[in-house]
């Protein structure tokens, strides 16, 4: 499954904004490609940040 979905779901399932780190134990994806694919989602404003470091799907 693509990183960027993955992480999209992660986010939903757990109904609160979460860190990369946090995301990365939860969906087991490496750090990096975290940061990589939550780059291209803020970038596609389809996460926003509500607070600095934390980020949560768009509503």
């Amino acid at each position: 499954m693509d990183p960027k979905e993955t992480i999209l779901e992660v986010l939903k399932k757990e109904g609160k904004a979460m860190s990369a780190g946090q995301i990365a134990d939860k969906s087991g994806i490496d750090r990096k490609e975290v940061d990589k694919a939550m780059k291209t989602l803020k970038d596609e404003e389809r996460i926003v940040s509500p607070k600095r470091c934390y980020w949560e799907p768009k509503q």
